[in-house]
C-alpha cells in the first residue's frame, strides 16, 4: 500500500499549478470546449443534430477530455484540471489534465511495474508515468464525424529490465441511441438526452521476444474522471458467492479501509460514494467482476454507465501496489475511486471520481495484440424514464442509489 506521504505530494501537483478556476460539475461543454483550445488542439465527435458531442485530444494522448447529451449548452460530464493547462509545464512523473476517459498501461508498481526503474524505491520521487502515456501526442490514423483512430509506437521498459517494443491502437467511437439502447437491451424514449463512445483499445508486441510471465506482463489500463457531488452514488454490480471459492466481494483497503457509511453491499450490489470528499478506493477481482459499472447524479439526473470487455475464464490481471508483489498476476479488473482531501486540512487533487476498467494480462507473441474496449453512456433527462433503464442495467432502482448513503 502507498504510503499517505504519496497523497499528500501528489494533491501538491494537481492543486500547486496556480488557482484551480473550474467550477467542477457546473461548467457546460460551450465552457470547457473554449477552455481546451486555447491549450490544446481538440477534435469533435457529433451526431447530426449536434446534441451528442465528444471532445478528444490528440496531443494529450488521444483522451476524451469531455462530452455532453444537450449541445453546446448541454452540461460538460469530463473533469478538467484548468489550474495545471494555466501552468504551462511539463511534469515527467504525471501531467494530471482530467479528462473523462484516457489510455494507460499496467503495472503500475512492483517487479513487473512500467513507472519505476529497476533498483529505484516505490515512492512519487521515483514514480515517473511512460512518456508516450504522459507528454507525447498520438498521431491520427483515420476520422471523421463519428469516429477516430489513433496510432502510437513506443518502447517501455519495466522494473525487471524487460524491454517491450509495442504498437498503441486506440480508436474513439461515437455511439447513437439505437446502439445504446441494443447493448443495454432497453428501449430509450426520445426525451431523454444520450451521448455514448466507445474506445477500441489495442497493444501489439512489435518486438523479437515473448512476453512472458516471467519477465513481465503489460495490460490496458482505461480511467475515466468525473464530476463529483454529495448527490452521486457509484453503483458496481458484483457476481454473488461464498469468500472461500470466489474471494473477498471487494478491495476496499487501497487507502485504508473504506467507512461503512461510505461503501454499502446490499444483494449483489455495491454502492459507493462520489461525493468527492473522502479519499476511497474499491476494486473488484476477475473472480468477482460483472463488466458493468456507473453512477447516478441526482441534482442533473444524469445516469452514467460503464461496460467493458471481459472474459470470465481468464484470472491473470496485473497488480499494482508499490511493493515487490508475492502475487504480481493478482490484480483487479475495475476500480473505482472517490477524491478527497489526502490529509486532514489538505486539498484534495481534484475533487473528481474516477471509474476504471482493465485488460488482462497480455501474455504475447511478437506480432500479436491484445484488445480492451471500454463504453462510457451518459443519460440524462426524466427520472422515471432513468429508472426503468437502471433496473434494467443494475436491478438498482435511483431510489436505491440516491438513498444508499442517507
Amino acid at each position: 500500500m502507498r504510503p499517505i506521504l504519496f497523497f499528500v505530494v501528489l494533491a501538491l501537483i494537481f492543486t500547486s499549478c496556480g488557482n484551480q478556476t473550474q467550477e467542477g460539475s457546473g461548467m457546460s461543454f460551450k465552457q470547457d470546449l473554449e477552455f481546451l483550445k486555447k491549450y490544446t488542439s481538440v477534435e469533435i465527435l457529433s451526431d447530426q443534430s449536434g446534441q451528442a458531442q465528444v471532445a478528444v485530444c490528440p496531443d494529450l494522448q488521444g483522451r476524451v477530455m469531455t462530452s455532453t447529451a444537450n449541445g453546446f449548452s448541454g452540461k460538460s460530464f469530463g473533469w478538467i484540471n484548468y489550474s495545471f493547462f494555466e501552468a504551462g509545464e511539463n511534469n515527467p512523473h504525471f501531467n494530471p489534465y482530467g479528462g473523462e476517459e484516457r489510455i494507460w498501461l499496467g503495472p503500475e508498481g512492483g517487479q513487473f511495474s512500467v513507472y519505476f526503474k529497476k533498483g529505484n524505491p516505490f515512492d512519487l520521487d521515483h514514480w515517473y508515468t511512460p512518456a508516450a502515456f504522459n507528454e507525447e501526442a498520438f498521431s491520427i490514423v483515420e476520422k471523421n464525424d463519428a469516429f477516430i483512430h489513433f496510432s502510437k509506437t513506443a518502447k517501455v521498459i519495466n522494473y525487471s529490465d524487460t524491454q517491450f517494443d509495442i504498437e498503441v491502437n486506440r480508436v474513439v467511437r461515437l455511439l447513437s441511441a439505437d446502439n445504446v439502447a441494443e447493448m443495454l437491451k432497453t428501449t430509450l424514449v426520445k426525451d431523454l438526452n444520450v451521448v455514448a463512445y466507445r474506445t477500441e483499445n489495442s497493444i501489439k508486441n512489435t518486438g523479437a521476444n515473448e512476453w512472458t510471465k516471467e519477465t513481465g506482463l503489460l495490460s490496458i489500463w482505461i480511467l475515466g474522471m468525473f464530476n463529483p457531488s454529495p448527490s452521486t452514488t457509484i453503483v458496481v454490480p458484483f457476481k454473488p458467492g461464498p469468500e472461500e471459492e470466489l474471494g473477498p466481494i471487494v478491495n476496499d483497503v487501497y487507502f485504508g479501509k473504506v467507512p461503512a457509511d461510505r461503501l454499502k453491499i446490499k444483494d449483489n450490489l455495491l454502492f459507493f460514494s462520489a461525493d468527492g470528499n473522502y479519499r476511497s478506493k474499491i476494486g473488484i477481482s476477475p473472480q468477482r467482476c460483472v463488466p458493468f459499472a456507473g453512477s447516478y447524479d441526482a441534482d442533473n439526473k444524469v445516469l452514467t454507465i460503464v461496460n467493458f470487455s471481459f472474459d470470465a475464464g481468464i484470472t491473470d490481471y496485473v497488480n499494482s501496489l508499490w511493493e515487490i508483489q508475492n502475487k504480481p498476476f493478482a490484480g483487479d479488473v475495475l476500480n473505482s475511486y472517490n477524491d478527497g482531501p489526502p490529509a486532514p486540512g489538505a486539498k484534495p487533487m481534484g475533487p473528481f471520481y474516477e471509474i476504471e476498467s482493465s485488460s488482462a494480462a497480455a501474455a504475447l507473441n511478437p506480432g500479436e495484440a491484445k484488445n480492451h474496449v471500454h463504453t462510457t453512456i451518459h443519460i440524462q433527462g426524466d427520472e422515471a424514464e432513468l429508472d426503468v433503464i437502471a433496473k434494467k442495467v443494475f436491478g438498482a432502482g435511483l431510489q436505491d442509489m440516491k438513498n444508499a448513503f442517507k
